[in-house]
């Protein structure tokens, strides 16, 4: 499963809380972290998510009655709370990622990209957001799709339950096919999501690699896409591809 390395899990297990808001430094990126009225640390972005939300479902909040922001980690939980929340406000037509480490049950989380798309929801990243680990297949799932300039992302190799990796499966395992097919249903090429999953393989489990939004513009832009992008997209970036790459078109 992918399972986030981020801040978020560390903050919640119980930093002291400083008398004003502080800088961390995680892996090079500079993270700005403000104090909330419940002594919680949080992005700017999403303290104002926060604030501003009329309803909560597990990591959604509901803007208003056609906007929810995704805010938190998902859980086998999360795909029930998108229904139900649905059902609450039927007319939420986009979906702002502002936070988003990851997910807890690999699964479900693509479950939830299904419903999503099966929805026609659009996806947003604004300036300031973060979409990490499996957040990033949540993303794709949008039936249209925009990246802001100051968005961020990153990937990272996967690994199951049993602390296997991408290298521990023959290259034609069920356990690569799910990833593949997947992105192909979000609309990409077999070779270019062969080449998607082969970059978000291309680090560790415990590292990440981190793409700027006008990076992964370049990676998930279609001719009906560009127009809906900050500067239409661009060349995919020129990143170490997995050996198996080509097995897996």
């Amino acid at each position: 499963m992918r399972i986030a390395a981020i801040l978020t899990a560390v903050l919640a297990a119980g930093l002291a809380a400083p008398a004003a808001a502080e800088t961390y430094v995680y892996e090079e990126v500079v993270v700005e972290w403000v104090e909330t009225s419940a002594s919680r640390f949080v992005s700017p972005q999403m303290a104002e998510a926060e604030q501003q939300a009329i309803a909560a479902y597990g990591p959604f909040r509901v803007m208003d009655a056609t906007r929810a922001a995704l805010v938190g980690i998902t859980t086998s939980y999360t795909p029930a709370e998108f229904d139900l929340m649905l059902a609450d406000y039927p007319a939420i037509a986009t979906i702002a990622f502002i936070e988003c480490p990851g997910t807890h049950d690999d699964r479900a989380n693509l479950r939830l990209g299904r419903m999503i798309r099966e929805r026609g929801l659009a996806t947003v990243v604004p300036e300031g957001g973060s979409v990490r680990s499996g957040a990033v297949e949540l993303f794709l799932a949008g039936e249209t799709r925009r990246i802001d300039d100051g968005a961020e992302f990153a990937v990272h190799a996967w690994l199951d339950e049993r602390g296997m990796g991408a290298w521990d499966y023959a290259a034609s395992s069920p356990e690569h096919r799910k990833y593949l097919d997947y992105y192909r249903e979000m609309g990409m090429s077999a070779e270019d999501a062969a080449r998607f999953y082969a970059m978000t393989n291309s680090v560790p489990f415990e590292s990440a690699l981190w793409l700027t939004g006008a990076e992964m513009r370049g990676w998930i832009d279609t001719p009906a896409e560009k127009g809906a992008n900050t500067d239409g997209g661009g060349d995919k970036p020129r990143l170490a591809y997995l050996d198996f790459v080509e097995t897996l078109n």
